[in-house]
């Protein structure tokens, strides 16, 4: 595990717009060609991961998938 914690991928249906980085985490948004927006970045622990999904639940992202990008 990196000393910043671990790096994730999650995937919600929609493009999110980038002022939503902030309230996420600062995570990476990305606007993928089928009409999903991939979220990308160290997330320092399960706290902060739990934050950040609940943010998304908060704005009414609909989750895809949620994956550890570092396989560990």
């Amino acid at each position: 595990m990196n000393p910043v914690g671990r790096t994730y991928t999650i995937r919600v249906r929609g493009h999110l717009d980038e002022h939503w980085s902030g309230r996420l985490g600062g995570l990476t948004i990305t606007h993928d060609r089928s009409g999903t927006s991939t979220l990308s970045g160290a997330i320092a622990d399960q706290a902060q991961l739990h934050g950040v999904l609940a943010g998304l639940r908060d704005i009414g992202a609909v989750l895809i998938d949620l994956r550890a990008a570092d396989g560990g």
